[in-house]
């Protein structure tokens, strides 16, 4: 069965999001916490292969002109990286506003502060893979 993989690129962790089968629903999956760019790929491409991953989306932190600034650089430099490893499609989206509403679903679920930096890129990805699933 093959899945898409939704990914927020950060600076210190990596959110991933997994479509289901058919599709239609993004989920939350793990969020990696950035070791190396090396260990970083290799989990990446573990969690590509085991779930069937065909298509990955990225979300760009474009500034909110819509320009390039220097984290989307960031962003763009490692997926170039990940590029050499994997052969699946890779589709970069606007990422703009996605922890702010990731941010306010935990924080109307009640989670706790200290616990939301736990689940914050996760939900992150969940939403860019959302946005991607249901703009198709």
């Amino acid at each position: 069965m093959e899945r898409y993989m939704g990914l927020d690129v950060g600076n210190k962790t990596i959110g991933i999001a997994l479509s289901d089968p058919l599709f239609m629903i993004a989920s939350a999956h793990k969020t990696i916490k950035r070791t190396n760019v090396e260990q970083d790929i290799d989990d990446l491409e573990n969690t590509i292969k085991e779930y069937g991953v065909t298509k990955i989306i990225v979300g760009m932190p474009y500034n909110m002109n819509k320009t390039v600034g220097p984290q989307a650089q960031r962003v763009m430099s490692f997926i170039d990286l990940l590029k050499k490893r994997v052969d699946n499609e890779i589709i970069y989206i606007d990422e703009r506003m996605t922890t702010i509403s990731a941010n306010r679903v935990l924080i109307e679920s009640n989670v706790r502060r200290e616990k939301r930096k736990e689940h914050i890129d996760k939900i992150a990805a969940t939403y860019i893979l959302q946005s991607y699933l249901d703009a198709r």
